[in-house]
């Protein structure tokens, strides 16, 4: 390796369940002049997807650059393997320092003794153990880590650690769990609504910033380049931070999403249970299956609603400002020339669209798309839009190109590393997006094009097909129109078409027989 490319660096911010939309450069109504920044200085590319809806799956696809379906990690609740290889061990063997700060979810937080986890109860909250923590932990060879969203229960690791080191009394601002009859951890009281008692310098944003900054310090003072996860929690539910944050936003001033009357007649059973008061989701719900998230009533309160939206923008903005403290270090300490930046989240969110709220089975496009910037040394345009496809799972053999390190074989991901440098228009004309959230009656997949996606379930005869051209909004299912079932035999044969192409390669075939 040449000089000139041992001086590379990746930094991943990541926020959690954040909407494609939520940024202040495409949406006036909230504020976030630090990502701004970032996108006026690189590129954003307006059509990113996850692999997967949800945390666990489309986080483990991020470092193995594979897809939930290969990893094995295919839904909340399950863990990634160990013994799996991720984009982490290659960056190692190729001498840089490996790190990741925040929020991991590589596994579940329930304890189970045939598939233990670092990030279970009650080990998350047994603070020795983490203060004598030096282990690797999936390629990375240093980890600060913490599992709770806002002042949920999960409390503790590195974050619990650091505000002690501080000197805060911490544990009133958070919930408490004590474990059932049965080993579930269950949280004994409710949660906060809206203003977060945690004074601003304790919170996890703080905390993520400051150990981010501190560990590319080590790094410019020893000479080592680097690969840095610096991963954020906010805005996942519930919609809580604290002041001034939590009234930064008027509720009466914020856009509240609606459902359109009727949007639902076409489209499978369960979006329709979604606008009942007491849905009867049974139906779906499986032996082992451990819940379904998003199979609920979704009837919602539209002022309720809107205070909820103002919060999520306070969140963002809150976690906006420490993100504009990282990229100014990353300038104060000489790196940027040589370090490539990507923004993105896990996934989206639904705050009224469809009359969804959260998450859940449902892949339009504000569940499965994600906001998406980059800012690459060798590419001297910014401030533009791209369309250039883009899918999370190509992060990790994207990362390695750009530091001139060939990626495995076995990562289905794409290469994107010369879309990000202007090369070329683009390096995917589809993405797919997997979903198995439980083990076969909420099993789907979803193919996604320049203009058209189709979603089909395993086992189910009924499906969806949106029109992202003349159907932006995604009102009018087309999967029973009789006069698009040509298209559909078509997106079918692709989706089809894509899976095969997929499919994992362990080694180059090196022989004739």
């Amino acid at each position: 390796m040449s000089s000139m490319e041992k001086r590379r660096n990746v930094l991943l911010i990541t926020s959690d369940q954040q909407h494609w939309h939520t940024l202040g450069c495409l949406n006036p109504e909230v504020k976030t002049p630090n990502l701004d920044r970032l996108a006026a200085s690189g590129m954003m590319y307006s059509r990113a997807y996850c692999p997967n809806p949800t945390c666990t799956p489309t986080r483990a696809s991020m470092i193995t650059g594979t897809y939930p379906s290969q990893h094995g990690a295919y839904s909340l609740g399950t863990k990634l393997d160990e013994g799996v290889h991720t984009v982490g061990e290659d960056f190692q063997q190729a001498g840089y320092r490996t790190a990741l700060v925040g929020k991991a979810h590589f596994q579940q937080v329930q304890p189970n003794a045939d598939y233990p986890s670092l990030e279970s109860y009650p080990t998350m909250q047994d603070l020795d153990f983490w203060r004598k923590f030096d282990q690797p932990f999936y390629g990375f060879d240093h980890v600060e880590l913490a599992r709770n969203h806002t002042d949920e229960a999960h409390i503790g690791q590195h974050y619990a650690l650091w505000m002690e080191e501080k000197g805060f009394d911490w544990r009133k601002h958070f919930r408490h769990a004590v474990p059932n009859e049965n080993g579930v951890w269950l949280a004994t009281s409710e949660g906060q609504k809206h203003t977060w008692s945690i004074p601003e310098e304790y919170h996890y944003d703080a905390w993520i910033a400051e150990r981010t900054n501190a560990l590319m310090q080590q790094y410019k003072d020893n000479d080592e380049n680097f690969f840095l996860w610096a991963s954020f929690f906010d805005p996942h539910p519930s919609y809580l931070v604290p002041e001034p944050w939590d009234k930064m936003y008027d509720p009466g001033k914020v856009t509240v999403p609606q459902l359109i009357p009727g949007e639902h007649d076409r489209n499978p059973a369960h979006f329709r249970l979604t606008q009942e008061e007491k849905p009867d989701f049974s139906q779906w719900q499986e032996k082992h299956g451990n819940g379904m998230h998003g199979c609920h009533s979704h009837r919602h309160d539209r002022k309720k609603l809107a205070k909820d939206i103002a919060v999520y923008y306070g969140m963002i903005s809150l976690m906006d400002k420490y993100i504009g403290r990282i990229l100014d270090k990353l300038e104060e300490l000489g790196l940027a020339e040589n370090t490539l930046v990507v923004f993105t989240t896990d996934h989206g969110h639904f705050y009224g669209q469809h009359g969804l709220t959260a998450k859940g089975p449902f892949h339009y496009e504000d569940m499965v798309k994600v906001p998406f910037l980059v800012r690459h040394p060798d590419n001297p345009a910014s401030g533009k839009q791209s369309p250039a496809m883009q899918s999370l799972v190509d992060l990790a053999p994207s990362f390695l190109s750009f530091c001139g390190i060939e990626p495995p074989i076995f990562m289905t991901g794409r290469d994107q590393n010369p879309v990000w440098r202007g090369e070329c228009e683009q390096a995917r004309d589809h993405v797919i997006v997997e979903n198995r959230h439980q083990p076969t009656t909420f099993h789907l997949k979803t193919y996604v094009d320049s203009r058209y996606k189709i979603t089909v379930y395993f086992g189910r005869e009924y499906g969806e097909i949106f029109d992202l051209e003349n159907d932006p909004g995604e009102i009018k299912n087309l999967w029973d129109d009789p006069a698009s079932q040509l298209l559909k035999a078509e997106l079918t044969w692709k989706l089809l078409q894509a899976e095969l192409g997929k499919e994992v390669l362990s080694m180059p075939r090196v022989a004739c027989a």
